[in-house]
């Protein structure tokens, strides 16, 4: 008895190492193949038509104001502002009924003075590679600005080079070091899960109608 449980510890020891090994290489592979593709500096991103802009909630759960939602949309102003980019996919979640990032963020944007024709909702945005692939199938955009923070925009421009899409994030002013920390950490997880979605070919969860950009 004593053996089958030392043996069974030495299994589970290995499969806890070579899955941290994983982690950690899956978030050096992706942070490395995209940090040519991604800045701060609006003078960096090419002129391109449509700018995928990914959601987030618009408050927290105590009710306050989401820094990540407010940051990204002056972001995606801003680049619309100076002509870098002419039309916005706002791609979000929009699982119930008075859950809707896509609305919400169209309204912020038309705060902003961007025109309603010139935003296209994209309700089945529930997750990065959703959002992404969904802008290559469903909006038939082959080239897209990616809005986002820096360590979402990281995984975001991976998946879309891997699917096939030429793609350029910018980067949304991030919140301070103790507000994001637990957002940081479950990027952690999420660019490991980014890699298993790909070697496991996952798609996805909707597809629907073809929608066109002008």
């Amino acid at each position: 008895m004593k053996k089958l449980i030392k043996t069974l510890f030495k299994i589970f020891l290995l499969l806890f190492v070579a899955g941290i090994i994983f982690m950690v290489w899956a978030n050096y592979s992706i942070k490395k193949s995209s940090e040519s593709f991604i800045s701060y500096n609006i003078k960096d991103v090419p002129d391109t038509k449509t700018a995928l802009l990914l959601g987030t909630s618009k408050n927290l759960n105590n009710g306050s104001p989401n820094a990540y939602f407010d940051n990204r949309i002056k972001a995606t102003a801003d680049l619309y502002k100076s002509r870098k980019i002419q039309y916005i996919i706002v791609s979000g979640d929009n699982s119930t009924k008075d859950y809707n990032e896509p609305e919400d963020m169209q309204l912020a944007l038309m705060k902003y003075g961007i025109p309603q024709d010139h935003i296209f909702l994209d309700f089945a945005g529930f997750r990065t590679l959703d959002s992404i692939v969904r802008a290559k199938e469903i909006f038939g955009q082959q080239k897209i600005v990616i809005v986002s923070q820096k360590f979402h925009n990281e995984r975001a421009v991976f998946l879309a080079k891997q699917n096939g899409i030429e793609a350029f994030g910018y980067n949304a002013e991030d919140v301070n070091k103790y507000a994001g920390f637990k957002t940081n950490m479950r990027e952690y997880l999420a660019k490991t899960k980014a890699y298993l979605d790909l070697i496991l070919g996952v798609e996805p969860k909707f597809g629907g109608k073809k929608i066109l950009i002008p």
